[in-house]
């Protein structure tokens, strides 16, 4: 009985996996198409409650199908971790505390009156759009950009340290220049003053009335476009760069494909570590090569 039992979970494992995981299958097409519109109409249902007027007419539909889909969502979230080689790996994962961290308001609103506020949270479920398009051309140009931004790192923090270091020098010589009624009442928010001008936001709540004052906003206002270019230019370069070194990593993988032919379905190209068939989920033990 205790094998039988074992080799039922195996089945419902394997299953499990062949659906949230195979996005080639037909049903994992049809997960993936499922899943992408409850995100997007938790979101819209996010958005309305927000919205007094509709909150109080619809108040008693939005909870219901918010519980339906927090309900669904919490199935899947059981089921990536049994179905997981490594449910440790995937729990302590960026998608997998997306998706505790997506759930949990509903359960806490129940339990706790007055978390409502942490609704607003379910909106991360945006970020598992990502996920679910993971399709090749996506994922390849995702991975080149991270390759390029933790190549370009260090010369990006060094830049920024070198921009507060400006905004600190000139927001002090604000402060000693300008006159309070101006709006420099601190070096803080002379400082402030700086940022806001530097990155060509310009709120205009705090204007420099001198002269002297003036020329050097004028600088700092054309030294803005340069601290918008220069980070721009050294992910470009990083990402021009490793660009061709991405590409030649994928193509090594791709020549770990071998030809195993599913005896089930027929389907070829698996991965060499591959045990199952990617399109019907079939044990491939005994696949031909």
């Amino acid at each position: 009985m205790r094998g039988v039992f074992k080799s039922k979970y195996d089945i419902l494992k394997q299953k499990a996996y062949v659906i949230i995981y195979g996005t080639n299958t037909p049903l994992g097409k049809l997960f993936d198409i499922v899943l992408l519109i409850l995100i997007f109409l938790s979101v819209i249902m996010v958005m309305l409650e927000s919205v007094k007027d509709i909150d109080h007419q619809a108040h008693g539909v939005l909870v219901f199908l918010e519980w339906v889909i927090t309900v669904f969502f919490t199935l899947e979230y059981i089921l990536r971790i049994i179905s997981n080689k490594k449910p440790l790996q995937y729990i302590f994962s960026f998608y997998g505390i997306i998706d505790l961290i997506s759930i949990l308001p509903m359960y806490l609103s129940f339990f706790i009156p007055g978390s409502k506020a942490l609704s607003v949270v379910r909106a991360l479920r945006l970020l598992r759009v990502f996920r679910i398009l993971d399709l090749v051309s996506f994922t390849n140009q995702g991975n080149e950009l991270k390759m390029a931004l933790r190549t370009s790192r260090n010369k990006i923090i060094v830049f920024i340290y070198f921009v507060l270091v400006i905004c600190v020098l000139l927001g002090s010589v604000m402060y000693v220049i300008e006159s309070e009624e101006s709006g420099f009442t601190s070096i803080p928010k002379s400082i402030y003053w700086c940022i806001v001008t530097l990155t060509t936001v310009g709120y205009g709540d705090i204007a420099p009335t001198t002269i002297l004052g003036q020329m050097i906003a004028s600088f700092v206002m054309i030294l803005g476009y340069g601290v918008i270019a220069v980070p721009t230019g050294i992910v470009t370069a990083e990402f021009s760069r490793t660009r061709t070194k991405f590409r030649a990593t994928i193509s090594e993988q791709k020549t770990d494909q071998v030809q195993k032919k599913c005896q089930s379905c027929g389907h070829t190209n698996h991965q060499r570590q591959a045990k199952f068939c990617c399109q019907c989920g079939t044990s491939l033990k005994n696949a031909d090569v």
